[in-house]
Parts: structure tokens; sequence; C-alpha cells
């Protein structure tokens, strides 16, 4: 299948697919499903927008876009609705972000929303040959897909949420190095991770992961020297410099002062001053400080390394809180963003492998300053 080939279905196709494959998934013998087959894709909102919970807990929509206004409709974590436009309210007390999504259940509050789509793929048939071995990197382009492990998980993210219906999510990338058929004639990928893998084995539907192309990640403005990204702490924003001449700005999420257990924590702070990328790499699992208020996340995209310490400008697909500090020391960008800041950034890097680690001030020049 050539690349013109490859294009989303739409929404009509796509679940006219979804009913003839049937609602649950059939592994074929050869791979060894550790728990239940479950429904592949759910009927997702018909919309441009989607918003998905994402806060990990209850999310309240208000008939005003108000913290303390009345509440018309309370879901739980992953519910899916329609976005129709954002709108500027009055934020919780204690909070500066003011925008609120109008939705059809009434206004909800953004930073507990991740906007998705839901664009469906037709699924590769063959693996490319590459320097890594058979595969592609892939990204999610359906609001979540529900996963199936290959074996026992190992890693601690996994192990939490396998009795939960787990998910993989919108805009997490992923190194796609196995396609199988299940009994009942669904394509499945494997969902792999090339750096930083607890060797986990996950399984998703094809549909939900569209394939990277070399276009989509050319370096941007890859014949200018003097580019500088400066991150402003205080301000929580992201701007970049071609020749001292702005070319690129967002919001973005910085180190937090506290920790996941309330407790005032120096780990958390972004490291300030001047650094250089030392690695890029298109998707990572990232996890650290696994006791007690630590993380551990598979699938982060467009990574940029800048510290010894493992801060990193990188993709988010948990929060929206961009504005508020709320890392573990990373700078947190919309994937889009990130996207664009991992392009634009040097050195740089293609498809193959994705990855790469430099020693020196030899790429740009990233200043985070109060």
């Amino acid at each position: 299948m050539s690349d013109s080939d490859r294009k989303p279905i739409s929404r009509r196709e796509f679940l006219k697919i979804a009913a003839v494959s049937g609602g649950m998934l059939m592994l074929p013998k050869n791979v060894s499903s550790y728990y239940s087959p479950i429904p592949q894709l759910d009927s997702f909102p018909d919309s441009q927008f989607i918003g998905r919970n994402c806060l990990g807990g209850i999310m309240n929509f208000r008939v005003r876009p108000e913290a303390e206004a009345e509440i018309n409709k309370s879901v739980y974590e992953n519910y899916l609705f329609p976005v129709y436009r954002e709108v500027v309210g009055k934020p919780p007390a204690g909070t500066y972000n003011a925008t609120w999504f109008e939705t059809p259940y009434g206004y909800v509050y953004s930073p507990g929303v991740q906007l998705v789509k839901n664009e469906p793929n037709i699924p590769e048939t063959v693996l490319p040959e590459t320097s890594m071995g058979k595969g592609f990197w892939g990204v999610v382009t359906v609001p979540y897909v529900n996963l199936i492990f290959g074996k026992e998980p190992v890693s601690p993210w996994y192990q939490s949420i396998k009795d939960f219906n787990p998910k993989l999510y919108y805009d997490q990338v992923f190194w796609i190095d196995e396609i199988k058929e299940a009994s009942n004639g669904t394509t499945l990928y494997r969902a792999n991770e090339l750096y930083g893998t607890y060797g986990d084995i996950v399984y998703a539907d094809a549909r939900a992961i569209r394939r990277i192309t070399e276009e989509e990640i050319a370096p941007i403005s890859p014949e200018v020297q003097d580019k500088r990204i400066f991150v402003n702490l205080t301000y929580q924003t992201l701007t970049a410099y071609e020749n001292n001449v702005e070319v690129f700005f967002c919001r973005v999420s910085t180190g937090a002062m506290y920790g996941l257990d309330g407790q005032l924590s120096s780990n958390y702070t972004t490291p300030t001053g001047n650094h250089y990328p030392w690695r890029k790499s298109i998707s990572m699992h990232m996890s650290g400080s696994l006791t007690g208020s630590g993380w551990d996340t598979p699938g982060v995209p467009w990574n940029v390394l800048f510290s010894n310490s493992g801060a990193s400008i990188h993709g988010v697909f948990w929060h929206n809180a961009y504005g508020t500090p709320r890392s573990h020391g990373c700078v947190n960008c919309r994937p889009d963003d990130a996207k664009w800041v991992w392009r634009w950034v040097k050195p740089e890097i293609g498809l193959d492998p994705g990855d790469i680690t430099v020693s020196g001030n030899v790429g740009t020049l990233i200043e985070v300053k109060n």
C-alpha cells in the first residue's frame, strides 16, 4: 500500500466495519491472552471535537462556566462528550485557568478534559524494514482503544489497571512491530515500546492507530542555525526564536512545587538555567520514584530531554492544565505543540530510528527561567 493510499476512513465506514467484526475479540491461537477478550472499540460521539474526562475521577458539568454554579451532570473517568466551543468563565478558587468547554450537558472546566478526535484508519498489512527490525511508529487517533495483554503485565502502570478495562489513549505513540489477525478477521497491532520498556506485550485494534510518516516529522527550518527555546516558569509559557524573532509560542505545565502526596518537594521543580538537548525520542515509557508519589506512563510522545535529571519537553495526554505547574519537573505540552518543538529543535532525527543521543552543546539552546 502506498503512502497516498493510507488515509483515515469515515466514522460511518468505521462503525460498519466494527459491527461486522463483532463485539468480542478472539485472539489467534499463538497469542496468549492473559485477560478475557473485551470489546475492541466503543461507539464514540459523532462530533468534530470530543472531550474525554482525564481527571481520574468524577467530573462535573455545570449550568454556567463557574466553579460554584449548580451541577447539571456528573460523569466518571474516560466519559466522552461533544465539545461545542471554548469559553472564558470563572475558575475554581486558587487557580488561574479561566477556560471552560461548552457541551450538551453544560460547562466543564478545561484542565480535566483531553480534547480528542475520532479518526479510525485502514490497517497496514505489511511491516516495513528498518534499522530496528520490522515495524513503524504509530499514533492513536481515536479517543481510546481497549488493549489486550499478551502476557502478565510487568510495568507498574499496566499492573495497576489490568482489572479495569485497560486502554490506550489518543495521541499516545508506540512502535508497531507485529500484525496479527484475530479469528473473527479483526487486525491487531502489537503496541510495543523501544525505549524505557518493561517488556510488556500489548495488542490493540489496528484501526485505532495511524502510521506516522517521514513527511509529518520532517525538520522545521533546518537551515536556521540561530535557534533558541525560552521556557518561562512564572507565566508557564514556551517560546521559540529564530535569529531572536519569535516563531512559535505555547502554554506549558512545568514542575509542581508539591508532590502527589501534597508535600512540598524540590524534586518536582523544573531545572532552571541554560540547557541543550542530549536526547530526542519519538516515544518513551517514562517512570520514576515508584514509591509513594511516583509515576509510570507508557507511550509518552515527542520527547526532548535537556537535563541530566531526566527533565524533558514532551507531549501529554493525561491532562489539559497548561498554564499551571503540575509536572514532575518536565515541560508538559499539548502533543501537537510538543511535536512541533521536536521537529524544530536540533539535533535532527528521522523516523528511523526516531531516537538520538548526543553529548556537548551541539543542539538548540533551551533557557529555563523564573
